[in-house]
């Protein structure tokens, strides 16, 4: 099932694929979304970030099987730096260096907390692709990251959601300017979706519409104003995203 949030006359509106049309459904996170009715052809229709989550945590030095030998550590972003397709990623040249990062997102379905193994995909709504945008020369600066997390549009989210995807192999690829500059695998991830949720869930509850990045095993690449960046997960599709300047582009 491929779920999405489209732009409306009436506002902001959450819709479920149905042929060549997105259909208006009542409620998202519903075991059976009910359709109102309403009807928008796909052609044409404005995509919006499919969720507009209270919480977005991402996963440090998640993006190598190394990476075992380190201490799990999460990092939260801000939702107000959630964007969708099409949106636009602020840099400040005053920061450095701005990197995207190609992620799979994981969107909760349901109010969760101290999650085991196996009550994970009952919790789990579905993917969609997620740019880590990181200002990486303020991390040393600061460890808690607030610095380098939460420019102006640093995580966009879309295009949709797909509740059906099996997130141990994932293909991911990221291009700027059209060209391919990286590319990976979930698979490369040093801990897995379950071990990540289980993790987050020891310290946290989360609820319908958070979301979680679960690390960027290699898909990562330096962006500028000016640039395009898109990222792409197999089985998700692409997400594609202008880079501005908050001053003069360099």
């Amino acid at each position: 099932m491929r779920l999405a949030r489209i732009a409306t006359d009436r506002g902001p509106r959450p819709v479920l694929a149905d042929g060549d049309h997105w259909l208006e459904i009542d409620d998202p996170f519903a075991a059976v979304p009910a359709p109102t009715g309403v009807r928008h052809p796909m052609a044409g229709a404005s995509l919006l970030a499919p969720v507009r989550p209270l919480v977005v945590l991402g996963m440090a030095h998640n993006g190598a099987p190394g990476d075992r030998d380190l201490p799990r550590q999460a990092f939260l972003k801000s939702p107000r730096t959630v964007i969708g397709p099409g949106e636009s990623i602020t840099v400040d040249r005053e920061l450095g260096q701005v990197k995207v990062e190609c992620e799979l997102a994981v969107v909760i379905r349901r109010p969760c907390r101290h999650l085991t193994a196996d009550e994970v995909p009952s919790a789990i709504l579905g993917y969609t692709a997620g740019n880590d945008v990181t200002a990486v020369d303020q991390i040393a600066l600061d460890e808690k990251m607030t610095q380098s997390k939460h420019g102006d549009g640093f995580t966009p989210l879309g295009p949709w959601i797909e509740t059906s995807l099996d997130p141990s192999d994932v293909a991911m690829s990221v291009r700027v300017g059209g060209e391919l500059v990286a590319a990976g695998s979930t698979a490369g991830l040093a801990w897995t979706i379950a071990e990540q949720l289980v993790y987050l869930t020891r310290y946290l509850t989360l609820g319908p519409g958070d979301v979680v990045l679960t690390g960027a095993p290699g898909t990562f690449a330096p962006v500028e104003a000016g640039d395009i960046a898109a990222i792409s997960l197999a089985g998700i599709g692409s997400l594609t995203n202008p880079v501005v300047s908050r001053g003069p582009s360099r």
